[in-house]
């Protein structure tokens, strides 16, 4: 079986590509994660196609459910599929099958926001949507606060996430927040997260958030880290308080995570 990943527009439906619709039309089936979305981009692009759904809880019957096809082509709600959606498991599927896989390039809202952000672009971290509890979303956070992060976020979690950026990068960090991307109401707001709570009090729409590099604290640039793990605990901090306020001094995290859990050596 031959399975091609077909990227569908965000927003604007001028932004699917020629290739994109060839393939629609020639495939045998259109597997997609919600047929009533996709059926109405085949019927606005004059396509007829036989649809099988294949979303997060279906996407593990795949190989049954696509039995008999020889070209499939798969299409998530928006944007290019294996991006926060049931793609990647369809993906790993067809390998392992060893199935004939194709990705067309074409639209996905990651690169447009990256790019407006004018935030640096050179080396970022993509981490889509983060996980819901709060001390993994930050443990996340801080593996790669070093570089230009880019979100994934819904309305409803906006203002929380926000607020847990504000607790590890500072009020004055540079963010840029686009909004419902190539759509009628797109935006893209530049600013610092101090001010973007109070620029967001009621969220709309789907949004991405590109955070700036967080500056290494001068802590760690003026000071040996040895000096900086015994001011830490004489403050009292320890477990996952300690190896938190490593990492955000500068320390890499696999060595916050090992000076933290030293044992003490009794002083003569």
């Amino acid at each position: 079986m031959r399975l091609i990943l077909v990227p569908t527009p965000i927003g604007n439906l001028e932004d699917i590509t020629l290739r994109a619709l060839r393939v629609l039309k020639e495939a045998e089936v259109v597997a997609c994660e919600d047929t009533r979305r996709t059926g109405l981009l085949l019927k606005h692009f004059g396509i007829s196609k036989p649809m099988v759904r294949l979303d997060q809880h279906t996407v593990a019957n795949a190989k049954r459910l696509l039995e008999g096809y020889e070209l499939v082509a798969y299409a998530t709600d928006a944007g290019t599929p294996g991006i926060s959606d049931p793609g990647a498991e369809l993906v790993a599927l067809a390998i392992k099958e060893g199935w004939a896989l194709e990705v067309l390039p074409g639209p996905t809202a990651l690169i447009p926001a990256l790019v407006a952000s004018g935030l640096p672009t050179a080396r970022f971290a993509f981490e889509g949507f983060l996980p819901q509890k709060r001390a993994e979303r930050r443990e996340r956070l801080e593996q790669v606060a070093a570089r230009t992060v880019v979100l994934y976020e819904a309305p409803h979690r906006l203002r929380e996430t926000l607020q847990d950026l504000l607790q590890l990068y500072g009020p004055e960090h540079p963010v840029a927040i686009a909004r419902e991307l190539s759509k009628l109401h797109e935006e893209i707001w530049r600013g610092r997260l101090g001010d973007a709570l109070e620029y967001f009090k009621e969220p709309r729409g789907e949004f991405v958030l590109v955070l700036g590099p967080k500056e290494q604290a001068p802590a760690a640039r003026g000071q040996g880290t040895q000096e900086l793990l015994e001011q830490l605990k004489a403050q009292g901090l320890k477990g996952k308080e300690l190896v938190s306020a490593l990492i955000e001094a500068g320390v890499p995290r696999n060595l916050a995570y090992e000076l933290a859990h030293k044992p003490d050596v009794p002083k003569p």
